[in-house]
């Protein structure tokens, strides 16, 4: 699979847009990167390449720094600048005019957060929120995972040191909107720890927080389906 690759202009520069279309899209979902890689996240790139057919389309987003080459990320608020604009963009084209759903991975899924009352989405897809740095869980970002007021989805590794899906439950409290989805042995980063050879069952398996690890293709049936299963709820749409 070959994607289209857009620029797109920002007051932060030029970033570029990386387009996987539907055939026939009932839905667009929107992506952006992590601070310590780019749009060819293992995740990223698996729901690019498997969402499409199932009638969502998926659009990268290269933030700025990144189409420069450079190796440090921008400060938050030059990150949420540039995602709006390219969002602003994309919302003109009307090739995009589907229901709207935003998310990212990791730092990504911050700045969808943040910029939600913005871009105004159907709903949010959290790839390894980064709920803390590690070591540091004195220091919350729980409140830009709260702050938007349209549904949530979170996908979290059991073993992600930003962050459990157990610190994240107890973060939100009794906070609506927020489905939280554990990835039993996945680090930051979506690897298994202490991976072991597929087993038959994939996503059906029931996880719990003593699961024994996933295997690398559990893990990647289990994003698929759990993404594709919420967009199917929030945009209205069936995603079978």
């Amino acid at each position: 699979m070959t994607s289209s690759v857009t620029p797109v202009d920002t007051p932060q520069g030029p970033g570029r847009l990386f387009v996987d279309l539907a055939q026939q899209p009932g839905s667009i979902l929107v992506l952006g990167h992590g601070a310590g890689g780019g749009i060819g996240a293992v995740d990223l790139e698996l729901l690019a390449q498997n969402l499409p057919a199932i009638g969502t389309s998926v659009v990268r987003f290269e933030q700025p720094w990144r189409t420069a080459g450079r190796k440090v990320g921008a400060p938050p608020p030059k990150l949420d600048e540039a995602w709006c604009a390219a969002l602003d963009w994309l919302v003109s084209q009307e090739w995009a005019q589907h229901q709207r759903l935003v998310g990212g991975r990791s730092a990504g899924a911050r700045v969808a957060c943040r910029t939600a009352s913005y871009t105004k989405p159907a709903a949010i897809v959290c790839l390894a929120f980064p709920l803390h740095l590690p070591g540091r869980p004195d220091k919350s970002r729980v409140a830009e995972l709260l702050a938007p007021e349209v549904p949530r989805l979170v996908l979290q590794g059991t073993k992600d040191s930003f962050g459990t899906p157990e610190e994240i439950r107890a973060a939100i409290g009794k906070a609506p909107g927020i489905s939280v989805v554990e990835l039993p042995g996945a680090d930051h980063g979506f690897r298994i720890v202490g991976a072991r050879a597929a087993t038959s069952g994939g996503s059906k398996r029931k996880q719990t927080a003593k699961s024994s690890p996933l295997s690398p293709a559990e893990l990647r049936t289990t994003v698929v389906a759990e993404v594709s299963r919420f967009i199917g709820a929030a945009a209205g749409i069936s995603t079978s």
